[in-house]
């Protein structure tokens, strides 16, 4: 590595770092994430020759702009579907659409909900994507659990469940989605043998995060809304929720038909929903009164949390900053040669690297590294690639901002890094190992 390549790496490292000890600094850590981003793309202009083919002369303002809005517009995509899925989700909220699902799920025991919200965000994340079915469980978390104590907990489990489900459905995940389009993986194939691995690096976690809630829960009381008066009736509740959870649902169906990005069927969906409830609550009496008003999009708009969107910024374009000077691709390169081709330990190291870095410039930058083969490890369905969506997707859970859905869920219950550092990390990593090692016994010693 040059010394310039040195010193990138070095301002991301200590952007994380300091985002690790968010609790100690009091700083916010999406504003630790912007100064990285910026830094790290500053030391860039120092030389971007050395990266960029393209930048010589003259010409390095232009191609350096290039580089940065093409990452931009890819990180944008993310932060646009993040924005209408937590807007989506909240206006369903808002208008009681949770609430029959709340009752779907509710019990007075502890550990009894621990396990129904471990499996339905499970499959839920299997038909959705991992981050919207994290938004839309926490919500319905907010509505059974008063104890914001017992809420991490669950909110942890939210986030392992999510990406574990994520992990065996070629459209639970951004890079199973990649693996997917590319030829990689198969539908069929990655549900058949990563299923088991992924159930079990789910469950496990659940087991052990069950041990440390005990008795019952309080039940939470005044979940209606300020204005009973103006409330929506219960076929405008159902319609509202079957039009934003469908909707959700419909988005990967949309992209499968247009071929547009995800985020474009999540305006879609946001648009048909904030003109159903605009018509709804404009019909409503007493609309003057504050309760409408509070309940419309334009309100609730309001509401995002920033900081939550900011933080994603400047880590996605951190991280993109390392992938264009080629660290990424150095390092799963010098994985293979460390571990003389074996794919259980590149590819294990690859899933606790994508707790650190965003797993999709790793996913990429090991599809760019290794060819597709006819046969073996390496063909459509070989051992390598199952493990990779499987490693990459998990993987993640090990630290709260190595997923998209630990770092909303991060955002939206305050979970700070620490925190889940210490009680959490050690959980997912158990279920992470023996996940893995249930995907061997499985594929290379019953040969199933």
């Amino acid at each position: 590595m040059t010394t310039l390549t040195l010193a990138i790496v070095a301002i991301f490292v200590l952007g994380y770092f300091l985002i690790a000890i968010e609790s100690l600094t009091k700083i916010n850590k999406a504003a630790i994430a912007l100064l990285m981003f910026v830094g790290c793309w500053t030391l860039f202009m120092f030389d971007p020759g050395q990266y960029l083919a393209t930048a010589v002369g003259d010409k390095i303002p232009l191609a350096v702009s290039e580089v940065i809005e093409k990452h931009l517009g890819s990180t944008s995509t993310t932060l646009f579907f993040l924005m209408g899925a937590m807007t989506i989700v909240e206006l369903v909220d808002q208008s009681g659409g949770f609430n029959f699902v709340r009752d779907l799920l509710r019990t007075k025991s502890k550990r009894g909900l621990l396990w129904r919200i471990a499996f339905m965000t499970f499959f839920l994340s299997a038909i959705l994507d991992n981050l919207t079915t994290s938004i839309v469980m926490i919500m319905i978390l907010r509505k059974l659990v008063s104890d914001h104590r017992d809420r991490l907990i669950y909110a942890s489990l939210v986030i392992i469940s999510a990406n574990s489900g994520g992990a065996f459905s070629p459209i639970g995940d951004v890079t199973t989605i990649m693996l997917w389009n590319k030829g990689l993986i198969t539908a069929a194939g990655v549900i058949k043998e990563i299923f088991i691995p992924s159930l079990i690096s789910m469950v496990v976690p659940a087991f052990i995060l069950s041990r440390s809630l005990k008795g019952d829960l309080v039940c939470k009381d005044g979940d209606e809304a300020c204005c009973s008066e103006t409330d929506l009736n219960a076929s405008q509740r159902k319609l509202v929720f079957f039009l934003g959870v469908g909707g959700l649902i419909f988005v990967p169906i949309f992209k499968s038909i247009t071929h547009l990005p995800p985020f474009v069927g999540i305006l879609l969906v946001l648009g048909v929903l904030w003109t159903t409830t605009e018509i709804f609550y404009r019909h409503l009496p007493h609309e003057q009164g504050n309760c409408g008003l509070q309940k419309r999009v334009t309100n609730i708009l309001t509401r995002i949390d920033m900081g939550t969107i900011l933080f994603f910024l400047g880590i996605l374009m951190a991280v993109a900053c390392l992938e264009v000077i080629g660290v990424l691709t150095q390092l799963g390169t010098g994985l293979n040669v460390a571990f003389d081709n074996n794919h259980f330990m590149v590819t294990g190291i690859i899933g606790v690297l994508s707790s650190i870095v965003d797993n999709v410039p790793l996913v990429a930058g090991c599809m760019g590294m290794y060819p597709v083969a006819e046969l073996g490890d390496f063909a459509c369905d070989g051992i390598f690639w199952q493990l990779l969506a499987y490693c990459a997707g998990v993987g993640g859970s090990m630290l709260i901002i190595g997923s998209a859905a630990g770092v909303v869920v991060m955002g939206l219950e305050k979970i700070t890094f620490g925190w889940y550092m210490k009680h959490i990390t050690w959980v997912a990593f158990v279920g992470y190992f023996i996940g893995i090692l249930a995907y061997y016994l499985q594929r290379c010693v019953l040969g199933i």
